[in-house]
């Protein structure tokens, strides 16, 4: 064998492992997070559909509400901006939705500034900053905890987390759980 496959080998064979560390971690720290009682939801963005949340969101939406309803936080932060195609923003469509269940309005604080899950943290904490909150459940998919524990600790929040997994959609599930580990890669090495 030439030296050159023997490099090209062992790049696969690291690349492969690499892949597997980083599922792993994905894997272990979507489906092991527990929240803990705090003083606010936050619930990070996802598609809207004109007005109607996406399957996704839906299911984020329904975390936090079942967090609230459970007495974990008194407040809910809907974290998300206006995406293209979105009539409303992430967080509009949220509080909507949240209202519709019965949580009181007052209770719910909009952040719809941010275009990313980065932005959605780094909002998010200067409304905790705002409101004197100190800690806070971070609500997302199973998939995407990892990566967003790792955001949230970079921007300063103290935080607990929980995740939803749309099981009619699992396909697309496992899509962005595939996806979701090239993503961790970029933000070890870029810190976004």
């Amino acid at each position: 064998m030439t030296k050159v496959k023997k490099v090209f080998i062992w790049i696969i064979v690291l690349g492969i492992s690499l892949c597997l560390v980083l599922a792993l971690k994905i894997y272990n720290f979507g489906w092991n997070s527990k929240a803990e009682k705090s003083q606010s939801i936050i619930i990070l963005g996802c598609s809207v559909y004109g007005e109607t949340p996406s399957p996704f969101l839906k299911a984020r939406i329904e975390e936090g509400y079942r967090l609230y309803k459970e007495g974990y936080a008194d407040y809910i932060i809907a974290s998300g901006g206006q995406g293209p195609g979105e009539n409303i923003s992430e967080a509009e469509a949220m509080k909507r939705y949240l209202v519709n269940k019965g949580v009181p309005e007052d209770a719910i604080i909009k952040e719809d500034l941010s275009t990313s899950t980065m932005e959605n943290l780094e909002q998010s904490k200067r409304i905790m900053e705002e409101r004197g909150f100190d800690k806070a459940i971070v609500v997302s998919n199973k998939f995407h905890l990892k990566r967003a524990s790792l955001m949230a600790k970079k921007t300063g929040i103290d935080a607990s987390f929980s995740g939803a997994f749309v099981t009619e959609h699992k396909e697309k599930e496992y899509y962005y759980f595939l996806r979701e580990i090239l993503a961790l890669f970029k933000f070890y090495i870029v810190k976004r």
